[in-house]
């Protein structure tokens, strides 16, 4: 019995001691870390979006306020052409709609995109287009002799439709 009393102190004092510091842990956050966050599943950006040709595209994941995500697109070397490859991003930032990122390499191709998320007026969220993503994409080409080619484009691409009666 004393032991068990001894037991269940013990967990008390743990889940005091816890319940403690992410109360000291959210009360010093920095503004940035507390702003990062959306509000709801409507001010979330996480989802699919268009990219380059029909098939291809753009998925971000806003978790815990990191930004992370990645490209599919088709090859167009001819050592990969036609077939599906997926570029993760290395960087990325999402500070309120500014929105940045750079992939990794994959077959001597690796893109960055700098631009703005704008919300379509009179769509809902969940519908296709309600954000669409507009900026400045290059695409990097490294040849044999390690020379990087880029090619620069202004571009959007348009949310595809969600459903977010899921958790």
């Amino acid at each position: 019995m004393i032991r068990r009393g001894v037991v269940l102190a013990a967990l008390l004092t743990s889940l005091v001691t816890l319940t403690l510091a992410l109360a000291r842990q959210s009360a010093t956050a920095s503004p940035a870390q507390q702003t990062a966050k959306p509000a709801s599943a409507a001010d979330d950006p996480s989802g699919m979006y268009s990219f380059l040709r029909e098939g291809e595209f753009v998925q971000l994941t806003l978790d815990d306020g990191k930004l992370s995500g990645f490209i599919s697109r088709f090859g167009d070397a001819d050592s990969d052409k036609g077939q599906f490859i997926d570029q993760f991003f290395d960087k990325a930032t999402l500070a309120g709609d500014r929105l940045s990122f750079k992939t990794k390499t994959v077959h001597a191709v690796w893109y960055e995109f700098t631009g703005v998320i704008n919300i379509t007026p009179g769509k809902q969220p969940g519908q296709e287009d309600y954000r669409v993503l507009k900026g400045t994409l290059t695409q990097h080409t490294t040849d044999a002799s390690s020379h990087d080619k880029a090619i620069q484009r202004q571009v959007e691409f348009k949310a595809f439709p969600q459903d977010l009666s899921k958790p």
